[in-house]
């Protein structure tokens, strides 16, 4: 029997995965001497403390944002784990500076940093780049090539993605983040199939699965080429101004697309899932037994006892 879930989900960290069940939220670390730990993560949600942000057509853009709460407070905890047991150095310059006046909040507003930066990053490639780069073809080119904007536009995002992508792919501490990954959908496969969970049965599951979060961009991204159409701006800053406006209505629109194919299995479905399927390739790779161990201690911390994570 195969059991359809919606609110059993995971994140894969930094030597670690979380797990997000209906209640509960848990973190599994492995250390190096294969031990494996466990962190409750207690961040209220949106849409459990707000019921009408959790309405169809409003949820996506909160359910992500729960998300990236989440995720951000368990790689902080991930982070302080790959750190116990350092020896201390002595620090200098600004190093110093920054352990003296932020002590133990350091670690935080570093990330918090890392995340505005990667932001502004993601805006000027994904956004501003794209409709500089068609203008300035446009401009070389005789004839009428304006319908081609979105088109061009949205192709060039998702290679820049999956160049990206594959690219960091290649750093051995971001290559075992794609481990663990896959050891997060092996370990749910393994609990919608209804099999124990072992190591011995979640080994055999699949790695690819259509809920994932690469899914969602890669999904996101494709609907951002059809929502480029009717946006008539050429101005590079209007136009990344409009499309920036858009990103919650893609969003929600993502979400409950990707929902109703986790509902159906039939060709539209397939078809829809497909790009996504395609790009978990690149990040989601096979896990080793401890990965798979992490991901099914965390998976039975949040397992509800009364079914709530089925599709009724």
């Amino acid at each position: 029997m195969t059991k359809k879930i919606t609110t059993i989900g995971g994140q894969a960290l930094m030597e670690g995965i979380m797990m997000v069940g209906p209640k509960r939220t848990v973190a599994a670390f492995c250390d190096e001497e294969g031990n494996i730990s466990t962190e409750e993560i207690s961040v209220e949600r949106l849409t459990k403390k707000y019921p009408i942000l959790g309405k169809p057509f409003i949820r996506g853009v909160f359910a992500l944002i729960d998300s990236f709460r989440m995720g951000y407070k368990a790689l902080s905890i991930s982070a302080d784990k790959l750190t116990e047991g350092d020896e201390e150095e002595e620090l200098t310059g600004i190093d110093k500076w920054l352990t003296e006046h932020l002590g133990d909040k350091i670690t935080g507003v570093i990330m918090t940093i890392a995340s505005i930066l990667g932001i502004a990053l993601a805006i000027l490639l994904f956004f501003f780049l794209p409709t500089v780069l068609f203008n300035l073809l446009q401009s070389a080119v005789s004839g009428d090539i304006a319908g081609w904007r979105s088109i061009f536009e949205g192709i060039l995002r998702v290679g820049l993605f999956v160049a990206y992508v594959a690219v960091i792919g290649m750093v051995p501490d971001i290559k075992r983040t794609f481990q663990y990954h896959g050891a997060e959908h092996k370990t749910i496969f393994c609990y919608e199939n209804d099999l124990p969970l072992t190591v011995e049965n979640v080994r055999k599951q699949r790695r690819f699965h259509p809920r994932c979060g690469t899914s969602f961009l890669i999904l996101m991204l494709v609907l951002g080429i059809i929502v480029g159409f009717f946006i008539p701006f050429s101005n590079p800053f209007l136009r990344t101004f409009t499309k920036l406006l858009c990103i919650p209505v893609i969003m929600n629109i993502g979400y409950e697309l990707q929902k109703v194919c986790a509902r159906h299995d039939n060709l539209l479905s397939r078809i829809v899932t497909a790009p996504g399927l395609w790009m978990q390739r690149l990040t989601v790779k096979e896990p080793d037994d401890k990965m798979m161990e992490a991901a099914i201690t965390a998976m039975e911390a949040v397992i509800p006892e009364n079914g709530e994570d089925l599709i009724k």
